[in-house]
């Protein structure tokens, strides 16, 4: 298990890529910690007087030669309305890293995985993505939205792995959901990693496993502390109890999940 730090981030770069999201690009005097794809980070949030608890939000990626952390943030309520405000030389008091990430693959053998991804639920899967490409593996990325501007990165998706896309109204890639994708029936994959609306996260498991590939779900319950003392994130299991996705989580092999019946 990862050491976790708190610690003052400052704000080195905004952008807004998307209406109502916001992308932060975070530095610090000394090298970031070792963080894994898969975990987040707890913001706490200043200048806010109906925003207590910390905000969870995933790790989107890590730049190590510019010494990065990338957040990408959907600003939905009072707290990350706050981080969207946020400008360059700001800072932001940051718990991290917490959770357990993605599987990554042992073994010298190439892997071809395939990284699905939602809604803000991409950001964590380009962190992966990343990653897996570093140890020589194949990320293939299949990302879906309701319509061609709801998609972000997809620059840097690209660089990293192939990119497949559904939109439901048909204005980029095949029309439709994820699990719809022509691509599914064509190729067989060594695992899949899955992040996004619940829904989705759901038909992506059930499809996985009546091909026998191992999945592997980022889940977003509503957390506070991060580190499963609030208790407000417990989610159930096949194995008959509890368990708290900040940190158990917030990623679960399906197959421990109550999604499959």
């Amino acid at each position: 298990m990862l050491k976790k730090h708190l610690i003052d981030l400052r704000v080195k770069a905004v952008e807004h890529p998307r209406e109502g999201y916001v992308l932060l690009q975070l530095t610090d005097e000394r090298p970031l910690p070792e963080m894994r794809a898969g975990q987040f980070v707890e913001i706490k949030v200043e200048g806010s007087p109906n925003t207590f608890l910390r905000r969870p939000i995933s790790i989107n990626r890590i730049v190590r030669e510019d010494n990065e952390l990338w957040l990408l943030v959907h600003a939905i309520g009072d707290g990350t309305r706050a981080m969207a405000a946020l400008q360059p030389g700001d800072h932001l008091n940051c718990l991290l890293p917490l959770g357990n990430g993605f599987t990554l693959p042992e073994g010298e053998d190439k892997k071809r995985l395939l990284l699905v991804g939602g809604g803000v639920g991409t950001a964590p899967l380009l962190h992966y993505g990343e990653e897996l490409r570093r140890m020589g593996h194949e990320p293939t990325y299949l990302l879906g939205g309701r319509s061609a501007g709801d998609l972000m990165q997809l620059d840097l998706f690209e660089k990293s792995g192939r990119v497949f896309i559904t939109t439901e109204d048909g204005t980029l890639g095949e029309k439709g959901y994820v699990t719809n994708h022509s691509l599914l029936a064509q190729e067989k994959f060594d695992g899949i990693a899955t992040c996004g609306p619940k829904p989705m996260m759901v038909a992506v498991a059930r499809y996985a496993h009546s091909q026998g590939t191992p999945c592997e779900a980022s889940l977003e319950n509503l957390m506070a502390c991060g580190l499963g003392a609030c208790l407000c994130c417990v989610e159930k299991t096949t194995e008959g109890h509890n368990v708290c996705v900040c940190k158990e989580g917030p990623v679960f092999n399906t197959e421990l999940l109550p999604w499959l019946s």
